[in-house]
C-alpha cells in the first residue's frame, strides 16, 4: 500500500515508490528503491519535500496523518516545547548489558518503596518522602547512564499489581522522555516522582470500579475520576516532597483541546510537565494489559497517539515522544523477515528502524537456545544476499513469548 509522507519522516528500510517531482529531475538511476543509507536520504532532502512509500515492498511507518498538519491546522496553540529554556547534554555512559544489573536493582528498590507507599495510603498514614526521593533518584541515575536498560525492565515487568507496575513504568518513561528533551537533572527527578505518585489516589477508589471489565456508569466514572482529587490531597499532606508536585499531579488527564478533566485546561495552560504526564500515561495505558481490553503493540499505540496530536495532545511534543520511543520501542515483540520472533532490547538513535534484537523463537515457533542477538544497524545477514530486517511488531500475547524470563 502506498502512502504520502514527508521526507523528514523517512526511516531506513522503507521503499520509496514515487517522488513529488519526475525521477528524471533527480540523480536517482532507478525509479523505486529501498532507502538504505544517509547518502540517499540526503539526496531526497535536497530534491523533494514529500514522497510515496510502498509498505508492501519495504517497511512501514506509523500513520502520521496528512502531511500538511494535524486536525487543528492553522488554529494550533503554542507548543509547550517553547517553555524549555535550559537544556542539559546527556551521553550514554554504559551499554545495556552493563546497565541492566543496576537498573534491575533500582527498579526493585522502587517497587518495595511504592508497595509501602500504597500500604500507608490505604491505612491513612503519611508517605515516607525521603525514601521516595531516593528511589526515584536511583532510577534517574540509571536512565541517565543508559535509558534502554530501565525501559526494557519496565516493559517486561507486567505481572505484579497493576497500579504498582503502571506507576513504575510511567515514572521510567517520564524520566526517559525528559532526558530525551534534555531537561536538567533536577527536572528528571521531579518527572520521576510525578510519574510514580500522580495516581496514588487510586488507592482510595473502590477496587470493584478499577477492576470492572464492562463500561462504567456515570457514578463509577465519577469515582474513578476522583483519584485525581485524592492524589493531590495526599501529596499536599506529605511533607518533604517538591512543593509543585501536588499541583502537577492534577494535570495528567487534562487535554490539549480542553476536553480533559478536572479543570478543562487547554494547550499551554497545562504546562510542559502536565502534557508530558498525560502523554506518557496514555501510551502506557494503551500498551499495558487492562481489565477492559487487550494491550496494543507499541507501534499501534504510537499511531493512535499521533492521530490525536493537536487535539488531545500537543502536536510537536507527540513528534518528540515518537522520536524518543522509536517505531520499534525497547521491549517490543517483533517478527523478522526470516520468520523468527524476537524482543527489541536496545535502540539505535541514528537508525530507528534497525534496533538491537534478541531472537527467542525460530521460524517454526520453537525456542532458540542460546538466544541470538542481532544488531540490525550492522546489517547481519539471514542468508548471503538478504540482511535481517523487522517485518512487523506483534501484539502482546499473540505469540508464546514471556519476555520477562530473559530479563527479570
Amino acid at each position: 500500500m502506498k502512502k504520502k509522507v514527508s521526507v523528514e519522516e523517512l526511516q531506513f528500510g522503507v521503499f520509496v515508490a514515487e517522488l513529488d517531482r519526475p525521477w528524471t529531475e533527480t540523480p536517482f538511476m532507478f525509479q523505486g528503491f529501498v532507502l538504505k543509507d544517509d547518502k540517499q536520504l540526503a539526496v531526497l532532502r535536497e530534491h523533494c519535500k514529500t514522497v510515496f512509500i510502498d509498505s508492501e515492498k519495504g517497511l512501514d511507518l506509523p500513520d502520521r496523518g496528512a502531511v500538511k498538519g494535524g486536525p487543528l491546522g492553522a488554529a494550533k496553540l503554542t507548543s509547550v516545547l517553547a517553555s524549555i529554556k535550559n537544556k542539559a547534554k546527556y551521553e550514554e555512559q554504559a551499554s545495556v548489558d552493563e546497565e541492566l544489573p543496576r537498573a534491575r536493582a533500582a527498579q526493585s528498590r522502587t517497587e518495595v518503596v511504592l508497595k509501602d507507599v500504597f500500604g500507608m495510603v490505604r491505612a491513612g498514614k503519611a508517605i515516607d518522602a525521603p525514601r521516595v526521593k531516593e528511589a526515584v533518584s536511583n532510577m534517574t541515575d540509571s536512565v541517565v547512564r543508559n535509558p534502554d536498560a530501565m525501559l526494557l525492565l519496565a516493559k517486561m515487568k507486567e505481572k505484579g499489581e497493576r497500579n504498582l507496575d503502571r506507576a513504575v513504568g510511567v515514572s521510567i518513561y517520564m524520566i526517559t522522555f525528559g532526558r530525551f528533551l534534555q531537561l536538567p537533572r533536577e527536572q528528571l527527578d521531579l518527572l520521576g516522582m510525578l510519574g510514580l505518585l500522580q495516581d496514588v489516589g487510586m488507592m482510595r477508589v473502590p477496587e470493584e470500579v478499577l477492576s470492572k471489565t464492562g463500561p462504567l456508569n456515570n457514578v463509577e466514572k465519577a469515582l474513578c475520576r476522583s483519584h485525581i482529587e485524592h492524589s493531590v490531597s495526599i501529596l499536599k499532606e506529605t511533607s518533604g516532597l517538591p512543593t509543585e508536585l501536588p499541583g502537577l499531579a492534577g494535570l495528567h488527564h487534562e487535554r490539549y483541546d480542553g476536553s480533559g478533566y478536572p479543570k478543562g485546561l487547554k494547550g499551554p495552560e497545562i504546562g510542559l510537565f502536565g502534557v508530558i504526564a498525560g502523554l506518557v500515561d496514555c501510551f502506557d495505558a494503551l500498551t499495558h494489559p487492562r481489565p477492559f481490553g487487550e494491550a496494543l503493540a507499541p507501534s499501534n499505540a504510537l499511531s493512535m497517539i499521533y492521530k490525536w496530536r493537536d487535539a488531545q495532545f500537543d502536536g510537536p511534543l507527540v513528534e518528540q515522544f515518537i522520536q524518543c520511543i522509536g517505531i520499534f520501542p525497547v521491549g517490543a515483540l517483533v517478527e523478522l523477515n526470516s520468520g523468527e520472533m524476537g524482543i527489541v532490547i536496545a535502540q539505535n538513535l541514528a537508525r530507528r528502524l534497525q534496533p538491537r534484537v534478541m531472537v527467542v523463537l525460530d521460524a517454526n515457533g520453537n525456542p532458540k537456545k542460546p538466544q541470538l542477538i542481532l544488531d540490525l544497524a550492522k546489517d547481519p545477514k539471514m542468508n548471503p544476499d538478504t540482511p535481517y530486517r523487522i517485518k512487523r511488531t506483534l501484539e502482546k500475547g499473540s505469540v508464546p513469548i514471556d519476555a520477562s524470563e530473559f530479563f527479570i
